[in-house]
């Protein structure tokens, strides 16, 4: 991973479905940090799932309930942050149509657009 982006407005960088009603926006990323966009519509979901990069967030409109594999869950509105370590399991429901930001430390190959 050498490429390097330093800055980019959410306007110009292309926006993925991810799965119905999730939708991400890479901003920038280097080998060791990645931030992205997301909106999210409500009803949707993320499937329990994990990854090396560790994945923290900041929650701009809207509510989310995450939840890991111990069956815990918050719910995050806006204002809040939140933070998922290296591995560990997570996924989540999106209770209102939502936006927030996330980064990922190391970046995740497969959100470099």
């Amino acid at each position: 991973m050498s490429k390097n982006m330093y800055s980019r407005h959410v306007g110009e960088a292309k926006t993925v479905e991810m799965m119905p009603g999730i939708f991400r926006t890479t901003l920038v990323y280097n080998d060791d940090l990645m931030v992205c966009h997301f909106t999210m519509k409500k009803g949707a979901r993320i499937p329990l799932h994990k990854h090396e990069a560790v994945q923290n967030g900041y929650m701009i409109k809207g509510k989310v309930r995450f939840f890991t594999e111990t069956n815990d869950s918050i719910i995050v509105e806006p204002g809040c942050g939140y933070i998922f370590d290296s591995n560990e399991a997570h996924g989540s429901e999106v209770l209102e149509d939502s936006e927030l930001i996330e980064s990922f430390t190391p970046a995740r190959p497969e959100y470099m657009d």
